[in-house]
């Protein structure tokens, strides 16, 4: 029973990205590049583009074709690596703040009372404090590592995530099919998980793609102001701010991160904008 659904499943979403317009295939491509990037690229990295014995701020040429750092290294493979973190944080932040949110939601939304009361008051709390500043101060205070960024990331971004969540959550829980199923004697369990969050996969897609370049342009801003991933390694934001020289000297070495953070934006929101269910409404 299981593969004709997931099969049917996939032909579906194959048959959907083959309706989108131009722009949201596109923007999928970029995407499925830069991820390939991210996984693969530092394992095809050849060794002579490894040393520093190579001038700063070196130009285009056969030998370093995006040009060298402020320390002369290739920068390709800088690019390169920091792709993977770029996107990793990113990526593990905004799964974790749109769980955290969807689920806490849920149980808003589902029993209500004091648990939404409290829960709800909590967020717009936390909505209240400026997400680059809360930020700025976590990682001023604890230090810079890779987990408290995902951690900061998350919990800035889960408050809007919750909102979202909640406001679905609501609207479905008041829908027929809802009140038969606790007329059937359904768990608040079954029906969060097998009448409510079926109806709200459509947008909450599109609110989770939206929230990864959020993720990607606070992790950006951190890591300019060199409170992001620390040297040796480095993700984009870090790249831009280490190489911000070049511009005086006329190097090209600080317009590849900076185009990458930007096509990657730009590629998740024309993705968005052309999910198919991105304007789905609730029901079963």
């Amino acid at each position: 029973m299981t593969r004709p659904n997931s099969v049917a499943t996939r032909d579906s979403i194959m048959l959907a990205v083959k309706t989108w317009p131009f722009s949201g295939r596109v923007g999928l491509l970029i995407i499925a590049f830069w991820a390939v990037v991210a996984v693969v690229g530092p394992w095809l990295i050849p060794e002579r583009l490894m040393d520093m014995s190579s001038n700063v701020f070196e130009g285009v040429s056969a030998a370093h074709v995006l040009g060298t750092d402020y320390l002369g290294r290739d920068m390709l493979v800088r690019l390169i690596q920091g792709a993977g973190y770029t996107m990793g944080v990113a990526l593990l932040a905004t799964c974790l703040a749109c769980l955290t949110g969807l689920s806490l939601g849920l149980l808003a939304a589902v029993l209500g009372g004091s648990m939404d009361s409290v829960l709800s008051r909590t967020m717009d709390t936390l909505v209240s404090i400026p997400s680059k500043m809360f930020a700025l101060v976590v990682v001023a205070a604890f230090g810079s590592s890779v987990p408290l960024l995902i951690i900061t990331a998350a919990v800035v971004y889960t408050p809007g995530a919750y909102r979202i969540a909640r406001s679905l959550a609501v609207n479905l829980n008041a829908m027929d099919f809802v009140t038969v199923s606790r007329i059937r004697g359904e768990k608040n369990r079954y029906i969060m998980f097998h009448e409510i969050l079926p109806g709200m996969k459509g947008p909450l897609l599109a609110d989770m793609g939206l929230r990864f370049i959020y993720v990607v342009l606070l992790m950006a801003s951190l890591g300019f102001l060199g409170l992001g991933v620390q040297p040796p390694d480095a993700d984009w934001g870090s790249l831009v701010r280490e190489n911000i020289g070049a511009l005086a000297a006329g190097g090209i070495s600080v317009l590849g991160p900076a185009f990458a953070i930007a096509s990657l934006t730009i590629a998740v929101n024309l993705v968005v904008d052309n999910l198919p269910s991105r304007n789905e409404k609730g029901g079963q």
